[in-house]
């Protein structure tokens, strides 16, 4: 099933400011909240839809990406998929929900108590580049590529703790990963929060750490991802695989894999958008008494006929074998130019036949103004 749009979930305009999208987000985050539906399945996919949207619009760079490309501008999110839970919501966006325990008598529910800070320690991303051919961009592809990158120690399972042993919970914050601190004002007394100094915002501290990893509960390894790579994308568009990034120190959040692609040179096809353009050479005979010409696609061979008299220059359109557009808006046309081959050298009896051909009326060039110029070509060919 087709995704919805970010911006219909949330129910703003497109122009809505980050104020706007994350005021929209907390109405909705209110409204289907799992403490205020028990047991309502239909309103926890629409709270994690609403988490979905929310990750990709409050983020400026993923949201330009969206606005460019739709959802195969930003690939895979942290909730774009099936396994995730609500708890990864609470624990991904703190801030939000910091200060809104009270709406449900303090702390979520069950939720709220199960899940870490939002100050929990989140892992580094990784970027790598990925080189396509047109054929490939032409019909989408899969990619299998390996990764070096932080995971999980094998020893301790990125507990960060000796085994035997096992993290505990930090008697500063008594778990919460944040501490409350009471000011007194003339105005009343003023209420701060901020992040645990001593579990950093964890809320369990490691009291025998693990020999191996030394506590970070991380080492080096590597991984073998499939990318899976839509059809249409252009070159420097990046898609962004939630989780694929580095581990994070002790069992926090995963960093993300950030895509971006490369277009190699095709020998016969130049790309603009998501047409294709092709330079196409005919002989002189051919130009002047017209015929079929054969041209190449990227899935086969297409053949046009070619008017007598053709000029140097004139264009022809083969609608729909260009590329795809990666929001699935239809296909781009290959736009073959057609340009009259020049003999650079020529023996005695083809000298003397140009000649003699030189020599009729029909061959002397008329200024008449008749003929269009490469641009106005153009523009009456997509118009």
């Amino acid at each position: 099933m087709a995704k919805r749009d970010y911006y219909e979930i949330l129910g703003v305009p497109r122009n809505a400011t980050q104020e706007e999208i994350k005021k929209a987000y907390r109405q909705m985050a209110l409204k289907y909240h799992p403490d205020r539906n028990p047991g309502n399945k239909e309103a926890e996919e629409k709270f994690k839809e609403a988490a979905e949207a929310y990750e990709v619009l409050s983020d400026p760079e993923k949201r330009k990406k969206y606005d460019q490309f739709g959802h195969a501008g930003i690939g895979e999110t942290h909730f774009g998929g099936s396994g995730f839970t609500v708890e990864d919501i609470f624990s991904h966006f703190g801030d939000i929900f910091g200060d809104l325990g009270d709406l449900f008598g303090g702390g979520f529910g069950s939720y709220r108590s199960s899940t870490r800070s939002s100050s929990a320690a989140k892992g580094t991303n990784l970027r790598v580049k990925v080189k396509l051919t047109l054929e490939e961009i032409a019909k989408g592809t899969e990619k299998k590529i390996k990764v070096k990158k932080k995971v999980p120690c094998h020893v301790c399972g990125g507990t960060g703790a000796k085994v035997g042993s096992s993290p505990t919970t930090c008697p500063t914050c008594k778990g919460t990963g944040r501490v409350v601190q009471v000011t007194n004002t003339f105005l009343g007394q003023m209420q701060t929060v901020s992040t645990c100094p001593h579990c950093h915002g964890e809320g369990k501290i490691i009291t025998s750490k693990c020999p191996a990893c030394g506590g970070t509960g991380l080492e080096d390894g590597e991984e073998i991802i499939t990318i899976k790579i839509p059809a249409g994308v252009q070159e420097g568009m990046q898609m962004t695989m939630a989780g694929k990034g580095n581990a994070a120190p002790r069992g926090g959040i995963p960093g993300s894999l950030i895509v971006t692609f490369e277009e190699e040179p095709h020998p016969l096809f130049k790309r603009d958008g998501i047409n294709l353009l092709y330079e196409h050479f005919v002989s002189f005979p051919e130009a002047v008494l017209g015929g079929t010409i054969e041209i190449p696609t990227l899935d086969g061979k297409a053949r046009i006929k070619i008017p007598a008299g053709t000029f140097p220059g004139k264009m022809f359109r083969l609608k729909g074998k260009g590329l795809p557009d990666v929001n699935g808006y239809g296909k781009g046309d290959l736009i073959v130019t057609i340009n009259v081959w020049v003999p650079q050298k020529l023996t005695k009896e083809e000298k003397e036949l140009i000649e003699k051909m030189a020599a009729y009326p029909n061959f002397k060039p008329e200024n008449t103004g008749e003929h269009k110029t490469i641009f106005e070509r153009i523009k009456e060919l997509f118009h």
